[in-house]
């Protein structure tokens, strides 16, 4: 793994953090995104933005980071125990968004690319991330119109990428307590390396640069649809659950925890409000129903 070859993707990364954050402003008539950089003693640093308050985005984050240590975390080697031990650089750019609309669901995108380093052994290196959806009022068209742009960014490499990594992503984000899925899913891939580096970074850069066209169509849909209090109580509820996965199931959470990460930035996907309620179920038949009924378990949306 040579230097232009790092420097290549934390410019990609960089690039990507730009103009997600320069498109999601547009959605907004007065607040921006702040910017927050910042050092990490042990190596490495990143570049935070996060915008609050805003009419459409009540909170969200989307955060570059690059980070270097002598011992991979336990979270990123706990299914590859050979890779204990080694110095480690990992970069890439996260992202939640909380938007203020009830009818405008939450979203989560993040893509990484790590490199395990030993003395006298060969360098490791693979890309993951992928993009996923938690609608609380779901529309279907949104749905298949998400999961089509997913498909789209995995087309070039192969007809089984897509069903492969929705289905990652379907498992990844299920909360097992709860049994249910977070959302509507999208894509998960992790440990890629098998293609080469220049097929792997491609594919990469495809899943990053469809994100944003996947999701801004919803927002623009959605964002003006009147909603009541009930309507932004259950959403609160939902944001919950939310929560529970994060600080649960997160591997990304984990990582940047135990690598001695940002912990503002890290923390950065917790919503700025939620709510529980014991033992709460939606009435029967209500717009609350549909949401658990129709949309929280696995389905292959792009046929039904």
């Amino acid at each position: 793994m040579n230097t232009d070859d790092i420097t290549q993707v934390k410019n990609y990364l960089l690039s990507l953090q730009d103009k997600i954050c320069s498109q999601l402003e547009n959605e907004e008539p007065q607040v921006r995104f702040i910017e927050d950089l910042w050092d990490r003693p042990e190596g490495g640093g990143g570049r935070t933005r996060v915008i609050e308050n805003g009419q459409v985005f009540e909170q969200g984050g989307v955060n570059f980071s690059y980070v270097r240590g002598i011992n991979l975390p336990a979270s990123a080697t706990a299914k590859r125990p050979e890779l204990a031990n080694r110095q480690f650089h990992a970069m890439g750019v996260s992202l939640v968004i909380h938007p203020k609309n009830p009818f405008v669901p939450t979203t989560h995108a993040n893509v990484r690319f790590l490199i395990a380093e030993e003395p006298g052994m060969p360098t490791i290196w693979w890309f993951g991330g992928g993009f996923d959806l938690t609608p609380f009022y779901a529309f279907k068209e949104d749905v298949i119109h998400w999961h089509k742009t997913a498909r789209l960014a995995c087309q070039p490499f192969g007809n089984d990428i897509y069903p492969t990594y929705k289905k990652w992503c379907d498992e990844y984000f299920f909360l097992p307590h709860r049994n249910e899925t977070r959302g509507i899913g999208g894509l998960f891939f992790d440990d890629l390396n098998e293609w080469g580096f220049d097929r792997c970074f491609s594919f990469m850069q495809s899943v990053g640069n469809h994100f944003i066209d996947a999701y801004l169509p919803i927002v623009q849909k959605r964002k003006n649809i009147p909603y009541s209090d009930r309507e932004r109580e259950f959403q609160l509820y939902r944001r919950g659950r939310y929560v529970e996965f994060n600080l649960v199931y997160d591997r990304g959470t984990l990582f940047g925890l135990q690598s001695n990460g940002r912990t503002e930035s890290i923390l950065m996907s917790m919503p700025p409000l939620a709510r529980w309620k014991y033992n709460w179920k939606p009435e029967p038949k209500s717009a609350e129903a549909v949401l658990y009924e129709e949309y929280l378990q696995p389905k292959d949306w792009l046929d039904c």
